[in-house]
């Protein structure tokens, strides 16, 4: 199938960057050429040629969502113009592929399965569960179930690589246990489930290997930049936000049942790896 029938929605995010890279010819829209939470807007959209719909927008500032400005975007982002994409979905027969969260569920199971019930807990997750049960309702349809992103933009690693070159020993929780996704391999694992036309559904998705703690990740990443004589002093969530407002609610546990993607024929690499390779380019 050519390229030219795919839409990515998001393209400016971490992940829509990486799709719009791998996915050559795909047409790439934000918020600038459609605003998504505009019904409207997107059911005139031209969608004629399109048989493909990727969902790579969504509203992320976990903390910034209890704001009342933050919760009404919060919940136009990851809900009601999600359930704008999926009624187009299925007015116009597209195969639908959303991206959800970790934070759907309430962290107190691992690893989590897919059939695990939501239980989300803050107001981003409680967001990013509403749009998950609307793709559930498109017929042709795949839900990427993912934790802790990691692409080109602001994110985790990128952060402490720039305290280890400001010589910065800080202090990361230690209690909140999970793996990191890469998007290449996000990519990757959305393009081999459309390409080779696996069932229609929800599927975990991260990095494979040992979950790891946020500081434990922190260490891993000083040794890989050179910079084991930097101290990790290791903090729990409820110490590190003590005294803090505003702040949204954890999982602590993070960690995906990978079995039904690996069952599918995927292949998931360690995130370590995936960690090392990323390194190596911020680096070059």
């Amino acid at each position: 199938m050519s390229n030219s029938k795919i839409v990515i929605v998001g393209s400016y995010g971490q992940l829509g960057k990486a799709l719009a890279s791998h996915l050559e010819g795909a047409f790439c829209v934000d918020r600038d050429r459609l605003d998504i939470t505009d019904q409207a807007a997107v059911e005139s959209f031209d969608w004629s040629g399109v048989e493909i719909l990727i969902n790579a927008a969504a509203y992320t500032n976990v903390d910034g969502a209890e704001t009342t400005d933050g919760r009404r975007a919060a919940w136009q982002i990851n809900s009601s113009a999600v359930s704008n994409l999926a009624r187009v979905a299925i007015k116009h027969d597209l195969t639908m592929i959303h991206i959800s969260s970790d934070y759907v569920y309430d962290g107190t199971v691992s690893p989590h399965s897919e059939e695990e019930p939501l239980t989300p807990l803050g107001v981003y997750a409680q967001t990013k569960a509403a749009g998950d049960l609307v793709v559930s309702t498109v017929p042709k349809h795949y839900i990427l179930r993912i934790s802790w992103l990691i692409g080109d933009g602001p994110n985790f690693v990128r952060t402490m690589i720039g305290l280890a070159g400001r010589d910065i020993s800080p202090s990361v929780v230690n209690d909140q246990v999970g793996r990191l996704t890469f998007t290449p391999e996000l990519v990757g694992a959305i393009d081999y489930l459309l390409v080779k036309e696996s069932a229609y559904g929800l599927y975990n998705f991260s990095g494979a290997g040992e979950a790891a703690s946020w500081a434990d990740i922190t260490k891993t990443i000083f040794k890989e930049v050179g910079r084991d004589d930097l101290k990790v002093t290791r903090v729990s969530t409820e110490d590190y936000y003590r005294g803090k407002d505003g702040i949204a609610p954890r999982p602590l546990q993070s960690a995906l049942d990978l079995s039904k993607i690996e069952a599918a024929g995927f292949t998931v690499q360690d995130w370590r790896v995936s960690l090392q390779d990323y390194i190596k380019k911020e680096l070059s």
